[in-house]
């Protein structure tokens, strides 16, 4: 896989701090140096407050003077735990700071835990994620130990394990709470909700929001409510909350997005509320089924948001006084004069909208294609401007999720991609990305990264300076900004053009250092797979390779191979190292790689995973790695042709590309005749021939390859005869649409039917399976009439005619070109193998003649890769006088005749060539 785009939810975050603005009247030492000791202590202040909780406590403690002003109250108000590991001893180091801390952001049950080590008896305001584990016990605790709580936030994930006792223990030990948002409760019972309304005097924003079951007539005793969500609730009775809700006096907002309300609660809550001013309805599949409702635009002088309707316009008719109200008033509303029910409207949208935007784009349903292309993307876009962390954060992740529409085959919606780049999403994500607010900076690389798999979309980051920030990013500390970045490397490094620009930026010494980083860390799974998987892109790239091993990066993927037992870094790790050993023409790193330290071992042990894409990659490597002679014989003494036999016969009903790159290792290792002999003892003809059935054309070229090889040998060509191969290779041989497998298959049936075969069955080399009972004869037959077959395809009567006629230099290159099967210029032969093809010129099977020089005409066209090699062996051997005599010989083919008298040619013209 080259890249991987990702949907799930990772969330949240607040308050914009304006950067820090510098004395200019600072004095400068002689070199122009700021002496930081003499900076004034409202600009140390300032940038402590750019610090995450962790980095601020480490700066605090290099001299007295920063450590008390890193403990200065103003720093301490707000604490965003997400970024890291947050325990109990964590908490009770950072306890005597946290005297004044008002508003507190974590993760998990376990940092939920952790708070209450702070003895932040002052708290105002929790905000949590990732509570699905988080029990009553532990907010039940939060609540009693923080009395002064005015607003508890928990989801959007789901709290499963949390019910309506510990909403009643919330109600009762927290009677200044304002405002109350819980995701994924079970049940929210009558008793719960009724001692709300009566300790909570103050309640007036409630959301209950994907909960399976609220009480709504209780609901209806919450008189204090200003503003209610239950979007994505099931089983409310509708019937009954028009009567109950419409009671309260101060309810002006409501949301029932992703719910089943039908038309006629909706028409009754407007008719009927007094103070009810907008009502969200977004995705609610029974308001949008109605055509009638739909075009009903007389909803009493209150505002209905839905997917059919205009939002934005909507919005502003709230506000008829307010200016500018045609436009964007999400983006407009803080230049107007401050207008406290405005802001306090306006941000329960935001929020609502949001999060309801963020749960659509989960489901992605293709009905609502139009509506993100019509106002959903520019909402989310004028969300990212929000003056509320929690609300950019939001829209970064639902802009990351809604262009996905296959995350494992990273598939992502063109349309809804340019929508984003056309309303200048992207310098709005760059933007947030280089925030010092770690959240922000997470989900808008997440956003950036799954973007960046649209090619015009990648284009446009790289112009407006996108990889220098990305790279910069994957330098943080923070393990999911990290991670988020690596994503955003790993898409853009897909593109070609754009390897070269990461790679001048820093960026393959950022990843491997991610990789040294990560791999000592626990946790950090996901930041080395998507580093791995972007060096993996950047290590196909020449140049880009070479830099990779110049900053260490074999030694990291070798070490990440080997250790790490996730199977998707192990992928990546293995497919990296694959690419690395592409290059052996071009640089060291194939000999490099094969010979560090345990990277063989690492792999041979990845062949052996019970996943079939690090089976596969693994299998990729070993075979990229066989080109060169040493690590060739080096995956054998590592046990190697056992390994790649067993992962051979395991893999029948793989994907092809395992099948491919398994038969592909084995033909790697069967350049050597040590290896083939082995490979054959161990059982490696039978899954080769099974592979040769595949009906992939890939498979169809390596396994052929492979049997090619084996066959060469004597003992392995009786083999193949015995295990059924004939039928196999004839099959591929006449019907394959790989013109290199019906020419290795071809060859493979040449070498089992020149004479040697039966040698050795008069001989009886063989072990126990010489007593099978074959029908040489038979086999030899179908073999010989296919081989035939499949030469005469590539002879035309008329033009060998008029070549044997004249022997004219433009005559024979017609034919050279007509015949030539372009990837078999990449074939290298050994001595032997050529010497083979020599003595076949003498066989007397006309058959075999013309197959012979067939094959050496396809190895010695000029301009090949390997044609001067083969050139060069054929001239030590002497073959120029058999071809001669192949060429004159009376009664052989004419296509012997013609194919003989090319390579004479070919010979002569690299002959020439080398004399000049």
């Amino acid at each position: 896989m080259n890249r991987r785009v990702r949907r799930k939810v990772l969330r949240k975050g607040k308050e914009k701090v304006d950067a820090p603005e510098h004395e200019e009247n600072l004095n400068l030492d002689e070199k122009e140096l700021l002496e930081w000791t003499r900076l004034p202590d409202d600009t140390v202040i300032q940038l402590f407050s750019c610090l995450n909780y962790r980095d601020r406590a480490s700066l605090s403690s290099t001299c007295r003077t920063w450590w008390t002003l890193g403990k200065s109250p103003c720093l301490w108000q707000e604490l965003d735990l997400r970024p890291h590991k947050f325990d109990a001893a964590a908490a009770s180091s950072l306890s005597p700071m946290c005297v004044n801390l008002q508003k507190l952001r974590f993760r998990g049950p376990e940092s939920a835990d952790a708070i209450i080590a702070l003895q932040a008896k002052n708290l105002r305001e929790i905000n949590g994620e990732y509570c699905r584990s988080m029990t009553d016990a532990t907010l039940c605790v939060l609540a009693a130990r923080h009395e002064a709580l005015e607003c508890i936030q928990l989801g959007p994930d789901f709290c499963e394990k949390i019910s309506s006792d510990a909403v009643k223990a919330i109600a009762i030990c927290c009677p200044r709470l304002r405002k109350l948002g819980i995701s994924g409760i079970q049940e929210v019972d009558a008793n719960a909700i009724n001692a709300l309304a009566k300790h909570c005097q103050n309640l007036s924003d409630v959301g209950f929001i994907d909960c399976r079951k609220v009480d709504e007539t209780a609901l209806g005793n919450v008189a204090s409510v200003r503003f209610l969500s239950v979007a994505g609730t099931t089983n409310i009775k509708w019937n009954l909350v028009a009567q109950h809700w419409a009671k309260l006096p101060h309810l002006i907002g409501l949301d029932v997005s992703r719910t089943e309300i039908s038309p006629t609660t909706v028409s009754r809550l407007f008719s009927s509320s007094i103070s009810l001013k907008v009502l969200c309805a977004l995705n609610c599949p029974a308001l949008e089924g109605d055509s009638t409702f739909v075009s009903n635009n007389n909803h009493k002088g209150k505002v209905l948001l839905a997917i059919f309707t205009d939002i934005l316009k909507g919005v502003g008719n709230l506000f008829v006084d307010t200016p500018k109200k045609d436009q964007n008033i999400f983006l407009h509303w803080g230049d107007s004069k401050k207008d406290k029910k405005l802001d306090e409207i306006l941000n329960w949208l935001e929020w609502v909208i949001s999060n309801s935007l963020l749960r659509i784009s989960e489901s992605n349903a293709s009905s609502l294609d139009k509506f993100w292309l019509d106002q959903g993307t520019t909402l989310l876009l004028s969300f990212m401007q929000s003056a509320h962390e929690e609300v950019q954060e939001r829209a970064a992740t639902a802009l990351a999720t809604f262009v996905v529409l296959d995350d494992e085959n990273a598939n992502i919606d063109t349309g809804r991609a340019e929508a984003v780049m056309r309303d200048e999403g992207i310098c709005l994500l760059l933007n947030l990305a280089r925030s010092w607010r770690e959240g922000l900076q997470s989900e808008a690389a997440k956003a950036i990264a799954n973007l960046a798999v649209n090619a015009k979309v990648a284009k446009a980051v790289a112009e407006e300076g996108g990889i220098s920030v990305i790279i910069n990013l994957a330098r943080s500390a923070n393990k999911l900004v990290a991670e988020e970045a690596a994503g955003g490397l790993w898409n853009l490094s897909v593109g070609e053009e754009y390897k070269g620009a990461i790679a001048e930026a820093g960026g393959i010494k950022a990843l491997v250092g991610l990789i040294s980083k990560w791999s000592r860390s626990a946790g950090g799974e996901g930041v080395l797979e998507r580093a791995a998987g972007a060096l993996a892109n950047l290590a196909a790239d020449d140049k880009c390779s070479i830099e990779v091993a110049s900053v260490g990066g074999i030694h990291a993927l070798v070490t990440l191979a080997r250790n790490c037992k996730v199977d998707g870094v192990q992928e990546q790790a293995a497919r990296a190292l694959a690419n690395l050993a592409a290059h052996g023409d071009s640089n060291g790193n194939n000999a490099a790689v094969g010979q560090e330290s345990g990277a063989l071992d690492a792999l041979l042990q990845l062949t052996r995973s019970p996943n079939d894409g690090v089976r596969q990659e693994a299998a990729g490597a070993l075979w990229n790695l066989s080109f060169d002679d040493r690590n060739r014989e080096a995956i054998a003494a590592a046990n190697g042709v056992e390994a790649l036999v067993a992962l051979a016969s395991s893999c029948a009903n793989s994907p092809h590309g395992l099948q491919e790159r398994a038969a592909g290792a084995l033909w790697g290792l069967s350049v050597s005749e040590a290896n083939s002999i082995a490979i054959g003892r161990e059982g490696g003809v039978s899954p080769l021939i099974a592979l040769a059935r595949s009906d992939a054309e890939d498979v169809h070229e390596t396994a052929a390859g492979a049997l090619w090889n084996l066959a060469f040998n004597p003992g392995n060509a009786l083999r193949i005869v015995e295990e059924g191969g004939v039928p196999a290779l004839v099959h591929l041989c006449s019907s394959s649409v790989s013109k290199m497998a019906r020419f290795m298959s071809a060859l493979a049936l040449a070498y089992m039917f020149d004479g040697r075969t039966d040698e050795i069955t008069l001989l009886g080399t063989l072990t126990q399976s010489t007593s099978k009972n074959v029908n040489l004869d038979g086999s030899r037959r179908m073999a010989l009439k296919n081989i035939e077959a499949f030469v005469t395809t590539f002879s035309d009567p008329q033009a060998f005619s008029a070549a044997a006629a004249s022997l004219a230099p433009a005559a024979l290159t017609q034919i050279t070109e007509s015949a030539r099967i372009q990837e078999a210029g990449h074939l290298r032969c050994s001595g032997s193998e050529i010497g083979r093809f020599v003595t076949m010129l003498r066989n007397p099977s006309p058959t075999l003649k013309t197959c012979a020089a067939f094959a050496l005409l396809q190895f010695t066209i000029p301009g090949s890769k390997n044609a001067m090699h083969h050139v060069c062996l054929l001239q030590k051997s002497g073959a120029s006088r058999v071809l001669r005599v192949a060429a004159a010989a009376a009664g052989a083919p004419l296509e012997a005749k013609i194919f003989a008298r090319i390579v004479l040619r070919n010979l002569e013209q690299h002959q020439t060539e080398s004399s000049l």
